[in-house]
C-alpha cells in the first residue's frame, strides 16, 4: 500500500484469510470490548501464522497506523504471550476472527482468561501484602500529617487491590480502561460492582481513611476465607492501625 492508499483493516484481513500460512486472526483492545470503541480506535490484530511456514506476511510485523496495528507471531509464540505479561487481559478478552484450527485459537484465548490453582494461590499472596503495605504506609502517613503521601499510598493500593481481586477470582485483572465494562459483564463474586467501583473512585480520589479502613475489614475477610490468613497475621499489631473501629481488639 501507498501513503496515498493506506493498509486498512479489512483489506488485511482478506488478504491474510486468502493465506494458507495463517492459522488464525484475533482482534483484541477497544474493537473487541462493546461499546468503547472511539472514532479515535484503532484494529489490534493478531496474526497468528502456523510454525515455519512460509508467508510474504512477515513483512508486516510491526505496521501500525491510525487503522491498524500489527502483531505477527508463529502459533507457538501466541500460546506463549502474555503467559504471563500485561497482554494476558487483552488476550483473554479478544474476538477470534479467523480460526483454521477447529478451535485451538479459541481454546488458546480461552486458557489464558483462568489462571491456574497454582498460579493464583501463588500471586494472591504476593499481591495481598502488596495492598496491605500501601494501605498501611497511607494510613500511617495520614496519621502523622503528611497529607500527600497518604493520598499517593492510596491510590497505589488501589491497583494492589484490584490485581488481588481479580487472581482471587483467578482471572487477570483488565486494563483501567475496561474495568467497568469488565465487571458489568463478569462481577467479581461477593462484591457488589457498583459499589466496588465508587469506594475505589472515593480512595484514589481523596484518599479517605474511614473508607480505606471499611475497604480492608472486606478484603481481610476475603483473604482469610481465600486461605491467606497467614499473610495478615504476619503484620501483627499494624492490622489495627487498618481495621475500622468495630474491628479493632
Amino acid at each position: 500500500m501507498t501513503a496515498q492508499q493506506p493498509l486498512t483493516y479489512d483489506a488485511f484481513v482478506a488478504l491474510a484469510a486468502a493465506d494458507p500460512a495463517v492459522v488464525g486472526l484475533v482482534l483484541k483492545g477497544s474493537r473487541a470490548h462493546e461499546g468503547t470503541a472511539t472514532r479515535h480506535s484503532d484494529h489490534d490484530l493478531y496474526v497468528v501464522l502456523a510454525d515455519d511456514a512460509p508467508t510474504g506476511l512477515t513483512r508486516f510485523a510491526g505496521h501500525r497506523s491510525a487503522e491498524l496495528d500489527l502483531v505477527v507471531v508463529s502459533l507457538t509464540d501466541f500460546r506463549a504471550a502474555g503467559m504471563p505479561g500485561f497482554e494476558r487481559y487483552a488476550l483473554a478478552r479478544a474476538r477470534v476472527v479467523l480460526d483454521r484450527l477447529d478451535g485451538e485459537i479459541t481454546r488458546i484465548l480461552a486458557a489464558k482468561a483462568h489462571l491456574t490453582a497454582d498460579e493464583a494461590a501463588r500471586d494472591a499472596a504476593t499481591r495481598l501484602d502488596a495492598y496491605v503495605n500501601s494501605v498501611y504506609r497511607s494510613l500511617k502517613n495520614d496519621r502523622d500529617g503528611q497529607s500527600l503521601p497518604a493520598r499517593l499510598d492510596a491510590a497505589d493500593s488501589v491497583g494492589h487491590l484490584l490485581d488481588l481481586l481479580f487472581t482471587l477470582d483467578r482471572r487477570p485483572r483488565p486494563y483501567n480502561k475496561y474495568l467497568a465494562w469488565e465487571l458489568a459483564r463478569h462481577p467479581l463474586p461477593g462484591w457488589d460492582t457498583d459499589t466496588l467501583l465508587d469506594t475505589v473512585g472515593r480512595i484514589t480520589a481523596t484518599g479517605e481513611v474511614t473508607v480505606q479502613r471499611g475497604l480492608f475489614a472486606q478484603v481481610e475477610t476475603a483473604a482469610r476465607r481465600a486461605g491467606h490468613g497467614e499473610v495478615l497475621d504476619a503484620w501483627g499489631e499494624d492490622l489495627e492501625l487498618m481495621r475500622p473501629w468495630t474491628r479493632r481488639r
